[in-house]
């Protein structure tokens, strides 16, 4: 008979915001804090709010302005190599009980563990075992974390996200019987792992409100609403995860892309935009030919502000599969120009290459001079070369001088936030 298996899964609470109070030596459960960038104004969103904000109704991710009057708070400047530093020492405290191919890193402050074999080893209960990594990493980095211990994956992150925040010492469990005990008439259903709003708003519509409604609804018509999505979201259901962290770790895609996105510092005109699309088109170029990778297929993103119309979205797909950044430009700005709406205020951008390949894929119309592309690929290889070595503001382009360039900003940047 098969054993049954126990997962953790591990959260650091407001991470960003339990950082900057640790390197402050104060206590994030009595300290109003948040994490934003005051430089981007009032509308600069907070990046983490500490756990004595949230007691006071401050939600996270909300926008400084959203701050009730009369709160006193600090505000930290985002510093994203810290946090990254923090996440590795909280990693390698994991790694000191727990072998790498047992752990997951979920998000840089969240991680699963498959505890199932190290109970014996260390003659602990999941519950005592999940207590002593929180207060390792509580003693050694000051930072406070919670836990979800299930029977699979699933159960642990529900655990964690919705039964561990009604218990005093921060850990939830959760195995099949009890999910359906505790959590089947749990309202609202987005509180479950991967059940978006979108997913929701296609229940209500059919009078599903709750994961007993899903269970006991009829399958076909979910199959019919979802499609292949209504497996999971039935699965779930019943509390039921048949997916192991050896099948993450093992999972190869069949189809491959690279992006990037960025939220713009304010309301950007067309023109202004382009120019900031095609910083985002070279840089990302550069990332296929660092990894020898080609594309022949673009994607592009524009949303506007405050969200006054709907976003832009349009794809191309060129004749050739390339990384050189002068190929890819011509197709990915004749997309930009296609689908954006003229006239309208600009705030978000992103753009996707797909149908990535080895570079041994690369191909080429009959009308392309070899000459000129392999000095156009020695050219472009010494720019990372350069990059590499001595930063990427190293070596730019004169258009990255240009009003309202932002790639000389976003190389100093981690994650799009302040990296110091």
């Amino acid at each position: 008979m098969q054993r049954e298996r126990m997962y953790f899964c591990i959260d650091m609470k407001s991470f960003f915001a339990s950082v900057e109070c640790a390197e402050r030596g104060l206590n994030p459960f009595q300290t109003n804090l948040v994490v934003a960038n005051p430089e981007r104004g009032r509308g600069a969103i907070c990046l983490a709010v500490t756990p004595k904000m949230k007691s006071l109704g401050v939600k996270n991710r909300c926008r400084l302005f959203e701050i009730p009057k009369g709160i006193d708070y600090i505000v930290a400047m985002p510093r994203m190599r810290k946090y990254i530093e923090y996440a590795a020492d909280i990693h390698s405290i994991y790694l000191k009980y727990i072998d790498k191919d047992d752990i997951h890193p979920y998000s840089i402050d969240e991680s699963f563990i498959d505890a199932t074999d190290y109970l014996k080893i260390y003659k602990k209960t999941p519950l005592e075992l999940a207590k002593m990594l929180l207060a390792e990493i509580a003693d050694k980095k000051g930072i406070p974390a919670a836990a979800g211990i299930g029977t699979n994956l699933y159960l642990a992150k529900v655990a964690l996200d919705i039964t561990s925040k009604k218990s005093k010492d921060n850990i939830g469990y959760l195995n099949e019987g009890l999910y359906k005990k505790m959590l089947w008439r749990h309202v609202p259903i987005t509180d479950f792992w991967q059940v978006a709003h979108g997913t929701a708003r296609r229940l209500y519509k059919r009078g599903i409100f709750d994961m007993y409604g899903v269970a006991h609804y009829p399958p076909e018509l979910l199959y019919r609403e979802f499609g292949i999505d209504a497996e999971l979201l039935i699965d779930h259901a019943w509390g039921r995860e048949s997916c192991t962290i050896g099948d993450i770790k093992n999972y190869k895609g069949k189809s491959r892309s690279v992006s990037t996105s960025q939220i713009l510092f304010e309301d950007y005109p067309f023109e202004k935009a382009r120019i900031v699309m095609e910083e985002m088109v070279r840089s990302l170029s550069y990332e296929l030919m660092r990894y020898e990778l080609v594309t022949d297929s673009v994607n592009v993103y524009v949303g506007y502000s405050k969200d006054v119309i709907p976003p832009s979205k349009g794809h191309v797909r060129m004749p050739i599969a390339t990384n050189l950044s002068a190929l890819i430009l011509p197709y990915a700005m004749g997309c930009l120009d296609k689908v954006a709406q003229r006239g309208q205020a600009i705030r978000r951008l992103g753009i996707a290459f797909s149908n990535v390949a080895s570079q041994r894929c690369e191909r080429y119309d009959l009308f392309t001079d070899p000459t000129w592309l392999e000095r156009e690929r020695r050219r472009e290889l010494a720019a990372i070369q350069i990059h590499q070595k001595y930063g990427k503001n190293a070596l730019i382009r004169a258009a990255d001088l240009l009003e309202g360039a932002t790639a000389r900003i976003r190389n100093t940047l981690i994650g799009g936030h302040n990296s110091e």
